[in-house]
C-alpha cells in the first residue's frame, strides 16, 4: 500500500491533514483500507482519506499489477462517506479480509446483509435508522422527522418530499406495506436491475474534492 502525506508534514497532526492511499498496487483488501481509515478518522490524525485506483505505468514490465478497476475506487469512497458521516463501523460495511461489493453500493449491500432489521415504519423511526436506509439521507431523514410530526406519512408523501424510493421501498413501510419481498437475494436481483443502466467512473483528483 502506498501513503503519501500530501498537506502535512509535521510531528503533531492537523485537522487539515490528508492522505491518499494508492488502491490494488498491492494486495491488501477493502477491509484492511477501511480500517485504516476509520482508526485515523476515530484518533482525529486524518481529516480525510483520498484513493486512487492503480494504474499501472507503461513500460514497467518488472511490474505486473493489473489495472485496478474505477469502480472499486468509487466503492471506496461510498464506504469512506459512510465511516464520516453516517456512524457506521468499518466492520459493518465490508466483511474480514474481504473487498466491498461491486455490484451494490455499502448502504445497500449492509440492509440486505442485515434484512432482518427491515422493514422499518419511516412514521416510527429515529433518525439514525433513517439515515441507514438505502436512499434516505441525512437531509431527507430530517425531513421525514419533521414532515410526520403533522401527519402520518405515505408512500406519495415520502416522493413528494423529493424523497427517492426506488432503493428505500425495499425496506420501509410507510403507513402500509407494499409487499416487496424480504428474501435478501429477491431485493439484490431487483435493485440490480433497477440500476442496470451504464455508468461511468472517473477517477478522482485531490484537486476536485
Amino acid at each position: 500500500m502506498f501513503i503519501k502525506n500530501l498537506r502535512d508534514n509535521s510531528e503533531k497532526p492537523v485537522a487539515s491533514t490528508s492522505t491518499q492511499l494508492i488502491v490494488g498496487a498491492t494486495n491488501e483488501p477493502d477491509y484492511q483500507i477501511l480500517r485504516l481509515a476509520s482508526y485515523f478518522y476515530e484518533k482525529k490524525i486524518l481529516k480525510r482519506m483520498y484513493y486512487s485506483a492503480y494504474i499501472p505505468v507503461p513500460n514497467t514490465k518488472h511490474i505486473k499489477v493489473d489495472k485496478t478497476p474505477l469502480l472499486r475506487e468509487h466503492r471506496l469512497y461510498q464506504a469512506d462517506w459512510l465511516l464520516r458521516f453516517y456512524d457506521f463501523k468499518y466492520e459493518e460495511i465490508v466483511e474480514k479480509d474481504s473487498n466491498l461489493d461491486l455490484e451494490l453500493d455499502p448502504k445497500t449491500a449492509y440492509a440486505i446483509k442485515n434484512i432482518h432489521l427491515y422493514p422499518i415504519d419511516v412514521n416510527k423511526a429515529s433518525y439514525e435508522e433513517l439515515i441507514r436506509v438505502p436512499g434516505i439521507g441525512r437531509k431527507n431523514a430530517m425531513k421525514i422527522i419533521q414532515a410526520r410530526a403533522f401527519k402520518t406519512l405515505e408512500y406519495m408523501d415520502l416522493i413528494k418530499l423529493g424523497i427517492s424510493i426506488k432503493k428505500a421501498k425495499h425496506f420501509i413501510v410507510a403507513k402500509k406495506y407494499l409487499g416487496y419481498s424480504l428474501y435478501p437475494e429477491y431485493i439484490r436481483k431487483a435493485i440490480i436491475k433497477e440500476s442496470s443502466q451504464k455508468s461511468s467512473y472517473t477517477q478522482l483528483r485531490l484537486t476536485n474534492c
